[in-house]
């Protein structure tokens, strides 16, 4: 029998040592980030509000994840959607106030982004009406975009943008801005970050 050479055997003992020592601080400083989603159909969601109303203004009230809500309010064909305990308490947070001047809508699901099982972020697709490209009836094409909106603890307001046409992998960058970005977001303060490549409809809903 070949007899191993004594210098061989000691490198895979140390190694396993070192393996287990980083194994047992690693777990405890590692972060876990998933996603779940919840529909804001309407279907799904408590409607408030008449669309024959004479101005269209709806409002939404959906549930999301960890006791939140969705408010999803519509006037003129314009959406503004916001986050919080109770529809109350999410129509007083920035998010309620911010539009875009362009007609628009949102997808039907919502993208909860988590750490740990606790939601920091929200990913929506949004469709944002692009009055310079007209289809074959003369009605506006839409152009979509990935809005990433942060989560209390602290105010709910929109982090970043992600062009859905000028990228190859927008909702993989949604989910990148999420995890960077959302939780240290001074709302207010900081600017909306644009992610990836900046296209139209990017270019429309930051006018």
């Amino acid at each position: 029998m070949k007899r191993v050479p004594r210098r061989l055997l000691i490198v895979p003992a140390a190694t396993t040592l070192l393996a287990a020592a980083f194994g047992l601080i690693l777990p405890a400083n590692a972060q876990t980030f998933s996603s779940s989603y919840t529909s804001s159909a309407p279907k799904d969601c408590h409607t408030i509000g008449k669309p024959e109303d004479s101005n269209g203004s709806t409002t939404q009230v959906c549930p999301g994840k960890s006791g939140l809500v969705v408010l999803i309010s519509v006037d003129d064909l314009r959406e503004t959607v916001s986050v919080g305990p109770n529809r109350a308490a999410a129509a007083k947070e920035p998010a309620a106030e911010t539009w875009f001047a362009p007609f628009n809508s949102t997808a039907h699901t919502v993208e909860w982004r988590a750490v740990d099982g606790r939601p920091f972020a929200i990913i929506q697709r949004w469709l944002i009406a692009d009055n310079n490209a007209l289809d074959k009836t003369g009605s506006p094409t839409t152009k979509p975009m990935l809005a990433v909106t942060r989560l209390p603890p602290g105010p709910v307001c929109h982090v970043a943008y992600i062009d859905g046409q000028a990228n190859r992998n927008p909702n993989e960058l949604a989910r990148q801005a999420a995890d960077e970005f959302a939780r240290d977001f001074n709302c207010g303060k900081d600017e909306v970050k644009v992610i990836g490549e900046k296209g139209a409809a990017v270019s429309l809903a930051k006018r």
